[in-house]
């Protein structure tokens, strides 16, 4: 079986793609939309998924909340593309990093809850995120009738010796 993707950091030439794809999904309801000045802010946060190509098949950001605590956000995987490990790739690219960063605990909001608990992740409850609530959720119109599923996973000592 030939690779036909490889998951490497985002460049800012990737901004447009990617916000392309994330604009297609949350027109769709299943994330929420992210600003082109965002996704170069926050550049460095963001893997992505590239075609032989060139052609971008997803990305998705961890974002450092708190000492110990990430985010993985804005995952999105081409819908001509979905079902192929893309999505998974890129968590685990994450899951990578955090360890490189210390981060022990990992979480995600979403409407893909069955994505991430295949992947090792448990559903609780959003009370236990007050860092994210109070950094970002106050800010979304959706607060405070939020419909996306937290989903929690824990890395254990993430320190190396």
């Amino acid at each position: 079986m030939t690779v036909e993707y490889v998951i490497r950091k985002a460049h800012l030439d990737d901004v447009k793609a990617m916000h392309g794809l994330l604009l297609h999904c949350a027109q769709k309801g299943l994330l929420l939309p992210r600003a082109l000045i965002y996704l170069y802010g926050h550049i460095r946060n963001f893997f992505v998924a590239e075609m032989a190509g060139g052609e971008l098949a997803g990305c998705c950001a961890l974002a450092p909340v708190w000492e110990d605590l990430g985010e993985i956000c804005s995952l999105v995987v081409r819908d001509d593309m979905r079902r192929r490990g893309i999505g998974r790739s890129l968590v685990q690219a994450c899951l990578g990093e955090c360890r490189e960063l210390h981060l022990q605990k990992i979480f995600a909001l979403t409407y893909q809850e069955g994505f991430f608990t295949r992947s090792g992740f448990e559903v609780v409850d959003k009370s236990i995120l007050p860092q994210k609530i109070w950094a970002d959720c106050v800010h979304c119109p959706k607060y405070p009738d939020c419909d996306e599923t937290a989903v929690f996973l824990h890395l254990g000592e993430a320190r190396t010796a």
